[in-house]
């Protein structure tokens, strides 16, 4: 894997658990890894449950949008991580799949979408500890407290 390894969280509307892993990997990695998200029909915005269940720890995701799934995307990608949605991604050599099996936080309140948001979490951080060797997924980066 690169120095600066780089992984695509996809789910089909790309509203919830992908925006959700997407942003605790940029806030536990920091500039340690790339950090793209995608869904292969993305929703029109990102689930308001998500969004509040992120800002009770602190990270902000209000202003993230849905994106499409794109060849390009997981051709960049060294991690594709898959959110328990059944997606199908264009499958590459050299490329890491893998697929979390997540409860859709869709149409669901914030106390539904708060275990998720933990669960998320944990993987996460056990993705950090593998795919950047020699750091720790609670050791905070330079410059960050």
């Amino acid at each position: 894997m690169p120095d600066k390894p780089s992984v695509l969280f996809v789910c089909v509307h790309n509203a919830g658990r992908s925006q959700m892993a997407a942003a605790w990997l940029t806030h536990l990695a920091g500039d340690r890894v790339e950090v793209r998200s995608a869904g292969s029909n993305p929703g029109t915005e990102v689930n308001p449950a998500a969004v509040t269940a992120m800002a009770e720890v602190g990270i902000d995701i209000s202003a993230e949008t849905p994106k499409i799934l794109t060849v390009d995307a997981v051709k960049e990608s060294d991690v594709c991580i898959t959110m328990g949605c059944g997606d199908t991604c264009p499958v590459f050599p050299g490329k890491r799949y893998l697929d979390w099996k997540l409860e859709d936080p869709a149409g669901q309140g914030v106390e539904a979408v708060r275990p998720i948001r933990d669960a998320i979490k944990t993987l996460v951080e056990g993705l950090i500890d593998e795919i950047t060797p020699g750091t720790t997924a609670s050791r905070p980066t330079e410059g960050r407290s």
